[in-house]
């Protein structure tokens, strides 16, 4: 990784940017917060944050002329993270905003958690990555969310978790990562994974990580 990877994070008026960008900064990146087109289309990295409500983060992307160029860069396959919220609004919509489309990159959609289970789903789930995983390994993250992908879209390595039954926990295609859970929150193994993430930009990918930097650790 380049030694001040920088980092354009993208301001959706919904995200809790604050551990974010700190979650960025312990990671070895110089994050910066635009919501403006250029800075977008012309950024090495890219973070797609969220917490919040589905059709509000929407409106925002929409209003600042940003959904083409969001879409355009995770199929082209340039290093972009997605985060909680975030990659829900990857999917096509979701249950929290009937008639709101989301960016249309994943051929799925957010649905709710049942009745039978507490919502949101506050704490640490173990991760489990299928083995075409390249960035995620298994360890324990931090999740907070009321909706989740049930689904991997063909085309992704995901990794899995289970609440209310199994979800898609995270998907990964070569340097686009998109977690459910807040990587910046799960201490050393989060950590590491965005150290992973932002390696991949520099070498057009990414790489298995051994058990070294693989370490367990103790609201969208």
């Amino acid at each position: 990784m380049s030694a001040a990877a920088r980092v354009v994070v993208v301001r959706t008026g919904t995200a809790n940017l604050a551990s974010v960008l700190a979650g960025l900064r312990r990671a070895g990146a110089v994050p910066e917060v635009s919501d403006a087109r250029a800075a977008i289309v012309a950024a090495d990295r890219l973070v797609l944050p969220g917490v919040g409500a589905f059709g509000a983060a929407m409106e925002r992307l929409i209003a600042c002329e940003l959904v083409d160029v969001l879409a355009d860069r995770v199929r082209a396959g340039r290093p972009t993270l997605a985060v909680c919220l975030g990659l829900q609004l990857l999917g096509t919509g979701s249950a929290e905003s009937p008639g709101v489309a989301g960016l249309g990159v994943l051929a799925a959609g957010a649905t709710r958690f049942g009745a039978g289970v507490r919502v949101p789903q506050l704490g640490w789930n173990r991760v489990t990555p299928e083995p075409g995983c390249r960035l995620l390994t298994e360890g324990y993250a931090y999740f907070a969310n009321s909706y989740r992908l049930t689904a991997a879209p063909p085309g992704w390595s995901a990794a899995w978790a289970e609440y209310d039954g199994r979800f898609v926990a995270a998907l990964e295609r070569g340097p686009v990562l998109a977690c459910q859970f807040h990587p910046e929150l799960s201490g050393a193994w989060g950590l590491a994974l965005l150290r992973r993430w932002l390696a991949a930009a520099d070498v057009g990918g990414g790489r298995r990580a051994t058990g070294a930097d693989a370490g367990r650790v103790a609201p969208c």
